[in-house]
Parts: C-alpha cells; sequence; structure tokens
C-alpha cells in the first residue's frame, strides 16, 4: 500500500497543478508583446481583405507579390491582419462555388514570398476565413477544409475562432481581437453569404475583450477587433444576441472587416452608439445614416466618472483587394485610431502619409471626442500637436500641414507650417508633429476647417494627404450614403429577412384570395361594363381605383389558373423547394425551404439543423420578388386583355356595315389597336422577360448544387413556365 500510494502522490500533485495553473493557451492569451522602435504612445498595423486568389485570375497573386511586399518593408507594421476571402473557390463562369487546393497552394507560396521579401516576421500575419473560404467545407479539420493546412494561422497553431494579441508601447496597451463566424458546415454559395456567431463564441469574444478589464495597474487598453463579415451580414445566434452587442459593451475603438468590395461604394463604415432611450423599432432593421443614434451635443458634457463610459464602436469595412487592390494602414496614437487606404491600381507608392491627429470627423469621431474636449480626458497635452506618420523609401526632406477654413465658401489656408520630426531611435517609420494654437480652431461646425499634409523626398518626389475636416471640439460630420452603401450597410439583413418574406407572402395571398372573395360577394361591381369609365371625374377615380381590383378579379374567374397559382404559392410554404448537395457533390442529396437546407450537423448523431438562415434569401426573395409576384401581375393582365377585347368584340360584331364610314379617325385607330390586341402582344414579351430571369436563375442552381432539375426539382424549375404557356393558351380565345 505504501508502494502504491508512493506511485500515486506525484500524480495527485500533477492534477492539483493543472487545476491551479493557467493553461498555456490562457497564458498566451495574455501575454504581452512590446512594440519597439516606435514613437512613444504610437504604433500601427496593415490591413488586408478579400484576396480572392484564384486560378482563373493569376494576376492577383502577382500584384500581391509585387506591391504588397515592398510596401510592408516600408511600412514596418506591428501586425498585419488579413480579414478573409483568401482564395476565390469559383468557377470561370462564377456558378460553382467549391474549395480548389490549387488556389491555396498559391495563397501559401505568396504569403511565403511576402514575409521574406518584407523582411517582417510570420508571427505578425493573422489571416481570418472568409466566406469564400469555406465554400464546401462539411466540417471543420476535414479533408476539404484546405485553411488548416494552408493558412497562417494553422501553422503556427493558433486554435479556435477568437485570437487575440496584446500590443505594449509606453505603457499603453493595444488588445487586438480577431473574430471568425463563418459557418460551421460550410455551404457552398450562394447560400453562404453571412457571418454565423454562435453564443458560445460570443462569450469568448467576451472573454477576449475582457482579459485586461481587471487588472490593477489601470494601464490604458485599446479595442480592436477584426473579422471578416460587417454587421449587415452578420446572423444572430440561436439566442438573439449579437455581436455587436459584444462591441458595444466593450466600447471598442473600431471593428475592422471586409466582404463588401469597393464596388459597392467608398463609405462602407458605420458608427454604433448605445443612446440612453430604446431605439425605435425600424433601427432594429435599417439605419439610413452612418452616425446610427448618434446627435450632436453642443451643450455642457458631464465629467463625472459616472458618466465616462459611453457605449460606442465604429464599424470600418474595407476595399478589397480582388479588383481595386487595396491596403489599408491603421494607427493607434495615445489611444486615437486613424488609418489610410492605399490604392494600387495605378501602382506602388513611394511615400505613405497617416495623419494621426486631430481626427477625421467624418470616419474617426467618437461620441466621447467631444466629452475628452470639454474634461480635457486624455490631456491638454495630447490636443497641443498635429501628428502624422510619414513612411517613404527614399530620406524626406521636408514635412509641412495646411488648414484650411471653408467658411468663405472656398478653401482658404489659416495655418501653414512645417512639421519636424520626432527625435528617437526609430525604426518603423517618422512621426511628424509641430504645435499649434488649438483653441483657436474651436468652432461648433465639424467640417469648418480641413486638413492636408504634405512631404517631399529627397529625389524632388512629393505627395499630399487626402483633405481631410476635423473637428478639436469632438464633433462628427454627418456623411450620407448612397443607394447601393445603403443596401449593403444600413440594411440590417438578418433581422429583415423574415419580416420581409411574411409581407410578400402576405402581399401574394392577397392577391388570390380577395379578389376571389370579391367576385363572389360583389359579382355586379367588379365587370369590364361596369368600370368603364364614362369621363367623368368621378367615374374615372372609380376606374382608376377598381381597375387594379378588376385585373386580379378576372384571374380569378380563370378558376383553373388561379387554382394552379394558389398552389404553388402552398407549395413554395410548405414543401421543399429543391434537392441538390449543398456542400460537396459526392455528399448526402438534401433539400431546401424557405427556412434553409435541411443537414446533420457534425458529430452529433441525428441532430438536424436549418443550415443556411437567413442566406437562402438570395434564393427564396428574389424567386418571390422577380418571378411568383411578376407572373401573378402579368396572368392577371391577360385574363382582364381577354374580357375586354371580348366585350369589345361583342359590341363591334353588332354594328352595321354602313356604321363604319361614319367613323372618325380615332375611332378607327382604337379598333385597329385592339384587332391586333398589342396589349396581349406586350403581356407576352413581359412573360418572356419573367421566363429569362428564371431560367437564370434555375442554371445558377444546376451549377451551384449539382443537381438534376427533372429528377430533383421539377416543380420548382417548371412549374411556373409550364403555367405561363398554359395561360398563354388559356387567354388566346375569346
Amino acid at each position: 500500500m505504501e508502494t502504491r500510494g508512493k506511485r500515486l502522490l506525484p500524480l495527485l500533485l500533477a492534477l492539483v497543478a493543472a487545476a491551479v495553473t493557467p493553461s498555456a493557451a490562457a497564458r498566451d492569451e495574455r501575454e504581452v508583446v512590446e512594440v519597439s522602435g516606435a514613437p512613444d504612445g504610437v504604433l500601427w498595423v496593415a490591413q488586408l481583405s478579400d484576396l480572392h486568389f484564384s486560378v482563373h485570375h493569376p494576376e492577383r497573386a502577382y500584384d500581391f507579390r509585387r506591391y504588397v511586399g515592398p510596401a510592408l518593408a516600408m511600412v514596418n507594421p506591428a501586425l498585419v491582419l488579413i480579414t478573409g476571402d483568401l482564395t476565390d473557390g469559383k468557377s470561370k463562369d462564377l456558378l460553382t462555388m467549391k474549395q480548389n487546393e490549387v488556389e491555396w497552394i498559391e495563397y501559401e507560396s505568396t504569403i511565403k514570398d511576402i514575409i521574406e521579401s518584407s523582411n517582417l516576421p510570420r508571427m505578425i500575419f493573422y489571416d481570418l476565413r472568409g466566406n469564400h473560404d469555406s465554400f464546401g467545407v462539411p466540417a471543420s479539420g476535414g479533408d476539404y477544409d484546405f485553411y488548416q493546412k494552408y493558412s497562417i494561422n494553422a501553422k503556427l497553431r493558433r486554435q479556435g475562432r477568437v485570437q487575440s494579441i496584446t500590443l505594449e508601447n509606453s505603457g499603453r496597451k493595444h488588445l487586438f481581437v480577431g473574430f471568425d463566424t463563418t459557418m460551421e458546415i460550410g455551404l457552398r454559395g450562394p447560400t453562404n453569404l453571412f457571418g454565423h456567431p454562435t453564443d458560445e463564441q460570443l462569450i469568448e469574444l467576451d472573454q477576449a475583450l475582457s482579459q485586461w478589464d481587471t487588472d490593477f495597474d489601470k494601464a490604458s487598453v485599446t479595442k480592436i477587433a477584426f473579422g471578416h463579415f460587417p454587421m449587415s451580414f452578420s446572423a444572430l445566434t440561436e439566442s438573439g444576441k449579437s455581436s455587436k452587442d459584444v462591441f458595444l459593451k466593450h466600447s471598442l475603438a473600431a471593428y475592422l472587416c471586409g466582404h463588401l468590395h469597393t464596388r459597392f461604394g467608398k463609405n462602407l463604415k458605420h458608427y454604433y452608439h448605445r443612446t440612453v432611450q430604446e431605439p425605435s423599432l425600424s433601427e432594429h432593421y435599417y439605419q439610413f445614416n452612418m452616425h446610427q443614434g448618434y446627435a450632436i451635443q453642443n451643450n455642457k458634457e458631464n465629467c463625472s466618472e459616472e458618466a465616462a463610459h459611453i457605449e460606442e464602436f465604429w464599424e470600418w469595412e474595407m476595399g478589397d483587394w480582388r479588383k481595386s487592390r487595396s491596403m489599408r494602414i491603421l494607427a493607434v496614437d495615445d489611444g486615437y485610431v486613424s488609418y489610410t487606404d492605399i490604392d494600387f491600381r495605378l501602382g506602388s507608392k513611394s511615400i505613405i502619409i497617416l495623419p494621426t491627429f486631430p481626427l477625421d470627423s467624418r470616419f474617426m469621431q467618437r461620441a466621447s471626442a467631444s466629452r475628452d474636449f470639454k474634461c480635457q480626458i486624455m490631456g491638454a497635452s495630447t490636443f497641443d500637436t498635429v501628428r502624422a506618420l510619414v513612411f517613404s523609401r527614399h530620406e524626406i526632406v521636408s514635412v509641412s500641414v495646411k488648414i484650411y477654413d471653408s467658411r468663405p465658401g472656398t478653401l482658404e489656408v489659416v495655418f501653414d507650417s512645417e512639421m519636424k520630426s520626432v527625435e528617437s531611435n526609430e525604426t518603423r517609420g517618422n512621426m511628424y508633429l509641430v504645435p499649434w494654437n488649438w483653441k483657436a480652431f474651436e468652432d461648433p461646425s465639424p467640417n469648418r476647417y480641413w486638413l492636408q499634409i504634405e512631404v517631399m523626398d529627397i529625389t524632388g518626389d512629393t505627395s499630399v494627404s487626402q483633405l481631410r475636416p476635423f473637428s478639436v471640439n469632438g464633433f462628427s460630420t454627418r456623411v450620407s450614403w448612397t443607394w447601393k452603401e445603403f443596401f449593403v450597410m444600413g440594411i440590417q439583413w438578418a433581422s429583415v429577412y423574415h419580416p420581409a418574406l411574411w409581407c410578400i407572402l402576405s402581399l401574394v395571398f392577397s392577391l388570390l384570395l380577395v379578389p376571389q372573395v370579391s367576385a363572389v360577394v360583389f359579382k355586379d361591381h367588379f365587370t369590364y361594363k361596369y368600370l368603364c369609365p364614362k369621363g367623368n371625374q368621378q367615374t374615372l377615380l372609380k376606374y382608376l381605383v377598381g381597375g387594379f381590383v378588376w385585373l386580379f378579379v378576372e384571374l380569378a374567374r380563370v378558376v383553373l389558373i388561379w387554382f394552379l397559382l394558389l398552389a404553388y404559392v402552398i407549395y413554395l410554404v410548405v414543401l421543399p423547394w429543391l434537392f441538390g448537395h449543398p456542400i460537396t457533390e459526392d455528399g448526402n442529396l438534401t433539400y431546401m425551404t424557405y427556412k434553409g437546407w435541411i443537414l446533420k450537423r457534425p458529430n452529433s448523431g441525428s441532430e438536424v439543423v436549418h443550415a443556411g438562415t437567413p442566406d437562402v434569401m438570395v434564393i427564396v426573395l428574389p424567386h418571390f420578388c422577380f418571378v411568383l409576384l411578376p407572373t401573378i401581375v402579368i396572368l392577371a393582365a391577360m385574363a382582364a386583355e381577354r374580357t375586354a377585347y371580348r366585350e369589345h368584340y361583342l359590341s363591334r360584331s353588332g354594328k352595321k356595315k354602313d356604321d363604319y364610314h361614319e367613323k372618325s379617325r380615332k375611332q378607327i385607330e382604337h379598333e385597329i389597336f385592339w384587332n391586333g390586341r398589342w396589349i396581349r402582344k406586350f403581356l407576352c414579351l413581359l412573360c418572356l422577360v419573367v421566363l429569362w430571369k428564371h431560367w437564370k436563375h434555375c442554371r445558377a442552381l444546376v451549377k451551384a448544387y449539382a443537381m438534376n432539375p427533372l429528377l430533383h426539382s421539377p416543380v420548382y424549375f417548371f412549374y411556373i413556365p409550364a403555367l405561363i404557356l398554359f395561360a398563354i393558351y388559356k387567354t388566346s380565345s375569346i
């Protein structure tokens, strides 16, 4: 017994030590990396997104090697963040979406070349997965999961969906947290469009962002998160929570993301601010302004400690590498976060300028900035200088700053001064600054004063920064989205899907059922003769209002067509839309409804889930809006046209031949119009448009999910075309 006890003692001690000692993962999460060679209180990182390396577009990887390596060598960032869509995963016709190992090998080779040419350590590179990187991936770590084989994160054994690293400079901590919300079951496109965080992932994200909140030294911490999906394309968890709530709780400096490309606009930014009052119901679905929930406050700020915490964060979507060749440099200067975007479409850059203070009042100012100004939270020394980071391949000769006053109606220079380099042993770029009387630029208007930096190097090459408005008062300049920008950033698509779907279904059922009831109850009211205008205003108004209802009443009178339409709508609500292979061609055949694809959850036995909600909206809503609804309206118009033509024909057939000699020219033209049935011909042309649209959708689905239309989805593919052809035949006779 003694011998056995001695053998068990080391094991017990090891178990106790494991219980009380933080795990290696926990220690690494709290590990702080000191940033050396940078100016005090300043650091900067680089961001790239949506590379879309493709076997069909080798120029993307070629340009990446050509431009990014030298640019990173010149900038020497503390981190390089690659926020998703590392590979394209699409066929040449863009319809088949699945993983291609050749693209991943190209990605691995390109990143290796970039690391060597930039002379940066591999440890500072973080690459997250995007939706394209999860096309057709049944489970993480499986045969089709090339991200786990070729990505930097995988090679450095960074496990889990949440990654964090803390950088420190001059006693200030900068926490960067990466967040991967790609699908657990990677569907093939087009139903793989949204980020899908889980409740467990949000808890892990909250813990990662909280890791320094209980630190006893209370050092300032700037928190920045990065991921692939913007908030507008992020689904809610099963409990209805959002990553936005976690970001607001921690008042992030910024959330850096990709996914949306530059083709949608250059103002893909969104400021989130939790107000005291409950947001309106509409704000859960859309916001027209990028400064959601924020009103400029000119009154005296509350400087008490209780009012110090403001829940806010900026969401900054950056342009894509795929076509725009974009790279972003983001800097943190004494807690103030700013960025500049670089466009490599016109070639490499020998000078890069990043103003760090004052901030751009359009896209970087926060609600807390107004309180910082009033209460001097950051200290007066923060406001005392204009500061900018300058990166150059050659020796810099001069750096100057100009401030313009826009009040006269034109830009008038009110401040022009040379900037001086900060003297220090720097190996990471140059910080330039100049003292200024910042109180002279106090103004209630957030866009009265504009700032620009000009740099000249020893070769005579000059570069200027983009003009940007600033407000030392901490006020924000309102910027309106274009319609395309609002469409992708202002609408919360995950929340909109089901309300939009039920509104469309309500409209469809109303168009079919209400006229049927009207035809029975008001039998003599909704007829062609009753609604035919007699010329006076009252009858014309009745004709315009009742005429629309009459169209669908006439459709209801063509009982067989009406019943076939109603049966199809019920089919779409109750039964599967289509069968296909949503993950891999050799995978199990499954079906899709408006709720999503019916799949078994990996490693869970027989548990069934609706995968791809709300992603299936890209199939469901277009079919309702561009195929079914137009079909109902066109067939109703055809039924009404047949009735009107029959009434016209019967009225003409009773006339005497001599009456035709007494007709006016207008009456003759009217009869030719009806005899030719030009309205019907126009409606047939519209039918061709609907059929072409439907054929395009069906062709895309056949390619995307490797399905046979005749065997797998005959109703979805052929019901509408057959119904339209039958309706054309049915309404041809009088």
